[in-house]
């Protein structure tokens, strides 16, 4: 595991992507939260693999090839014989808002640690420098599946990994009431070392009224770094332990407001700008204004995962 501990492992679903072009016919590609962040981490230099499961089909090999083309580690992606990814199709709406339909009940991602070689993906995670997930990371799993990996995740986090989540709400991907999902949130949350929510899922799920409220809560949970993503208001950032004060609770301006052409991935690619410069050593004020400079540069394209030479965080 030792040889492991210098990367990051993002967890969640890849699926097939349906996006409508500028010329309105769609092109095939493949998207996902955190494999989305997966990919800008890479580009940033950041060793980084992605635990999922995909089926044995032409699709899923497809997808296993373009991580390995964009430096994504495969070695705890699971395969599934006779299984498919799940399928999503993309299309805008009003003011370039993104629209999303999803076919995806049946993919193997969901049976993630329920799979008889789902151990793998526990050494994987135990050796991580970073351990990275999502609110819809967690809507994927039945409550086996929750508990094993929750229970990893904090084994993880007590052998030294950080643990970094997004809380990415998205009220279709979850079955049962409020109060269950707010339960599953709140265990993660216990677990967390840096958070990245937007303000708009939390307001949602928890009724937060402003992003200085969601921090208070999340601090209650004993996190140390809070970024609140607040898209063209900037974000809100709270991180304990900093040498100046004005890092302690600070609102940090996007460079430039950009009129998106494709909203799509703008929080996975702010995170993976954020968390590729804490972890190349700067501050959290400083990451804050590497991942606006990212997130800018994906909304500028359609689709989760913007053209190659465009993806390096600068």
């Amino acid at each position: 595991m030792s040889q492991n501990r210098t990367r990051v492992v993002t967890v969640g679903e890849v699926m097939i992507e349906l996006a409508r072009g500028a010329d309105g016919r769609f092109a095939l590609s493949c998207g996902g939260d955190t494999f989305s962040t997966a990919i800008y981490l890479a580009r940033a230099g950041v060793p980084v693999a992605h635990a999922t499961a995909l089926g044995d089909d032409i699709y899923s090999d497809q997808i296993v090839s373009l991580a390995t083309a964009e430096g994504v580690g495969g070695d705890l992606v699971l395969r599934v014989p006779g299984r498919l990814p799940g399928l999503y199709l993309a299309d805008s709406g009003a003011n370039s808002a993104p629209l999303f339909h999803y076919w995806r009940d049946s993919a193997p991602a969901r049976s993630l640690f329920e799979l008889p070689d789902w151990a793998r993906i526990a050494e994987g995670l135990l050796g991580a420098r970073m351990v990275y997930f999502s609110g819809i990371t967690l809507s994927l799993y039945s409550n086996e599946g929750l508990g094993r990996f929750l229970a990893i995740v904090e084994l993880a986090r007590q052998q030294g990994a950080m643990v970094a989540f997004d809380g990415n709400f998205r009220p279709r991907g979850w079955t049962g009431d409020v109060g269950r999902i707010r339960a599953v949130f709140m265990e993660a949350l216990k677990r967390v070392d840096i958070a990245l929510p937007s303000f708009d899922d939390e307001a949602l799920l928890w009724g937060d009224p402003s992003p200085e409220v969601t921090i208070e809560r999340l601090q209650a949970f004993g996190i140390r770094e809070i970024v609140v993503k607040n898209g063209p208001k900037g974000a809100v950032l709270a991180a304990a332990g900093q040498q100046h004060p004005a890092q302690q609770h600070a609102h940090v301006p996007v460079p430039e407001v950009v009129v998106p052409v494709d909203a799509t991935a703008a929080g996975d690619g702010f995170n993976a700008g954020y968390l590729a410069a804490r972890l190349a050593g700067q501050s959290p004020l400083d990451a804050a204004g590497a991942a606006h400079r990212l997130a800018a540069q994906v909304i500028r394209h359609r689709g989760a995962i913007m053209p190659r030479a465009e993806g390096a965080v600068h």
